[in-house]
C-alpha cells in the first residue's frame, strides 16, 4: 500500500482550522492523508481573542464576519454552531469629522452615493464636494482591464477629495486600516473597477446594482444587520472547530524557525531542535513570519517588505447610567484629517445586545492607523485616558470604566498595496515551478475578512487532495 502523504499545516488562526477541518473530513472519509498543524502560541484562533467575563461577551479582535460571504456560516453548520448564530442590530452609522458627528447618507455604498436626496442634504459634505462628486456621471473611465491603481486615485478622480477624505476613507480605513492612497484597488475593491467598466460611473452602477437587491415588502420588516457572529463570542467557533479534530494532530508552542525542500520532502526545523519531514504544507502564517521561514529561497522577498499596519481595541465596560449616548446608532468611524487618536467606536451594547448584560454599556474604540501607530506604544493608562477624551467630545461618559481590555496587534493588518496581486501571482508560479507541494493562505495573501480566509484554506486543501 502506498504511504500515508503528510500534510503540515503551519498557523493555527481561522485560515489553518479551516484547513485542518477540512482535511480532517477527508481523512475519516478515506483518504490516505495525515496531517500536523503548528503554531507558534499557547491558543488557536489567530486574531480571534474573546473574552467572556461578568456575564459580557468582548471581542478583541475581529468581532463579527459579512452573512453574504457564506463559507464560514457553512463552516459554523458543520462543527454544529448553526443555532448559536446572530445578526448585529442595525442602526444609523455616524462619520466624526472635527468635533462632530455626521450621519452617514441614507444609500450610501462604501460612501458612494447611490441616493441623490439624503446625498444633498447631508452636513458631511459642502456644496462643492457634492458638486464635485456628480462629475462622476461625466467622468471618463479610469482605468483599463488589468491595470491597477490605488483606491484613493480612482476614488478622487471619480468622486473628489472631499467624498474621499469625509466619507470613503473613514469606511475602507476600518477594515484594512491602511493608507487609501497607497492600497491597491485590484487587490481590496476590484467590482468597483468593474462597475466603472461596465456603466461608465460608480454612482450609476452601484444604484442599479443596489436597486437589484432591494425587494419590495408587502408590510415593513425590521432590516436585518449585514453582520453574524457567535452567541458566546468568535472564540466559541475556535473552540468548536478544534473539538473536531484530533487532539494529537495539534501542536502548540511548536516554533517553526525554518523549512526548505530537499529530495522531494519539506524539512521543518523548530526551535527545539527537532526536524519533521512532509510531503506538502500550507503556510498560514503572517507574509513577514512566512518570508523569515522560508530564508533560503529568493521567491518571498517582496512578503518580508509588505507594509503591516498596528493597531490596538480598547473595550470598555461602564453601567448603563454613565454612559449617555444621544444618538440613534451604533457607533462610528473617523475622518483622517480629524485630530483625534482614535478611528472609529462600536458602541457594541446597542449593536450585538448579547454582549453586555442587563444595566451595562460595552464600548469598543480603535487607535493605530497606516503611517500613525505611535499610540499603540504607549501604556495601558495613557491609550485609555486618550480614548476617553476623544469620546468624551461626542457622547457623555462618567468616571472611568468598570474594567477594560487593551489588545495590541503588532503589524497585523496585512497592506495590500498596489501592485499586490501581480506580485503575488509571481510568487504562486514560483511556487509552482520550484517548491511544488507549498501553499499560501491567510489574511495577508487574497483577503483578510473570516470567510475569505476560511476560502482560501479551501481551495488550497482541494488542490493538495486532487493531486
Amino acid at each position: 500500500m502506498d504511504k500515508k502523504r503528510r500534510i503540515a499545516i503551519i498557523g493555527g488562526g481561522i485560515t489553518g482550522l479551516a484547513a485542518a477541518q477540512k482535511l480532517e473530513k477527508a481523512r475519516k472519509n478515506g483518504e490516505h492523508i495525515t496531517y500536523d498543524l503548528f503554531e507558534k502560541s499557547g491558543v488557536l484562533g489567530g486574531k480571534i481573542k474573546t473574552e467572556r467575563v461578568n456575564g459580557f461577551v468582548i471581542e478583541l479582535g475581529p468581532d463579527s464576519y459579512l452573512a453574504r460571504k457564506e463559507s464560514m456560516t457553512r463552516l459554523a453548520k458543520e462543527v454544529g454552531l448553526e443555532d448559536e448564530l446572530l445578526s448585529n442590530d442595525t442602526g444609523q452609522a455616524y462619520v466624526l469629522k472635527g468635533e462632530t458627528l455626521h450621519p452617514i447618507p441614507g444609500g450610501a455604498i462604501m460612501g458612494i452615493p447611490t441616493e441623490i436626496k439624503p446625498f444633498l442634504t447631508t452636513s458631511l459634505l459642502s456644496p462643492i464636494g457634492k458638486l464635485r462628486a456628480a462629475g462622476d456621471f461625466f467622468h471618463p473611465r479610469i482605468t483599463v482591464k488589468d491595470e491597477d491603481i490605488s483606491l484613493g486615485n480612482f476614488f478622487r478622480r471619480r468622486l473628489g477629495n472631499e467624498v474621499v477624505d469625509s466619507l470613503i476613507e473613514p469606511l475602507l480605513s476600518g477594515i484594512y486600516a491602511g493608507n487609501l492612497d497607497k492600497l491597491s484597488l485590484k487587490a481590496t475593491f476590484p467590482q468597483f473597477q468593474q462597475v466603472e467598466q461596465k456603466h461608465g460611473s460608480l454612482i450609476r452602477g452601484m444604484k442599479g446594482s443596489r436597486a437589484k437587491q432591494t425587494q419590495p415588502q408587502s408590510e415593513p420588516v425590521k432590516e436585518k444587520g449585514m453582520f453574524l457572529t457567535f452567541r458566546k463570542g468568535l472564540g466559541s467557533f475556535v473552540e468548536a472547530i478544534e473539538a473536531q479534530l484530533d487532539a494529537n494532530v495539534i501542536h502548540k508552542n511548536s516554533d517553526l524557525t525554518k523549512m526548505f525542500k530537499r529530495d522531494g520532502q519539506f524539512h521543518l526545523e523548530f526551535a527545539n531542535g527537532e526536524t519533521k519531514l512532509y510531503d506538502h504544507v500550507i503556510m498560514t502564517t503572517p507574509p513577514k513570519v512566512t518570508a523569515d521561514i522560508l530564508q533560503d529561497y529568493p521567491y518571498f522577498a517582496y512578503l518580508h517588505d509588505m507594509e503591516a499596519t498596528t493597531v490596538a481595541t480598547v473595550a470598555m465596560a461602564y453601567k448603563k447610567d454613565k454612559v449617555t449616548i444621544p444618538y440613534d446608532g451604533t457607533g462610528f468611524v473617523v475622518s483622517k484629517k480629524s485630530n483625534h487618536a482614535i478611528t472609529a467606536c462600536t458602541w457594541t451594547h446597542k449593536k450585538w445586545q448579547h454582549s453586555t448584560p442587563e444595566g451595562y454599556a460595552l464600548l469598543r474604540a480603535y487607535v493605530g492607523r497606516a503611517g500613525d501607530s505611535a499610540i499603540v506604544s504607549r501604556n495601558d493608562e495613557e491609550i485609555l485616558s486618550a480614548v476617553l477624551y476623544d469620546l468624551k467630545q461626542v457622547i457623555s461618559i462618567e468616571g472611568k470604566p468598570e474594567f477594560f481590555f487593551i489588545k495590541r496587534w503588532q503589524e497585523a493588518m496585512p497592506q495590500y498595496n498596489v501592485g499586490h496581486t501581480f506580485k503575488m501571482s509571481k510568487i504562486k508560479e514560483d511556487i509552482a515551478r520550484n517548491l511544488p507541494g507549498l501553499y499560501l493562505a491567510g489574511g495577508g495573501y487574497e483577503g483578510i475578512g473570516l470567510p475569505d480566509c476560511i476560502d482560501q484554506a479551501e481551495v488550497v486543501v482541494e488542490r493538495i487532495l486532487k493531486k
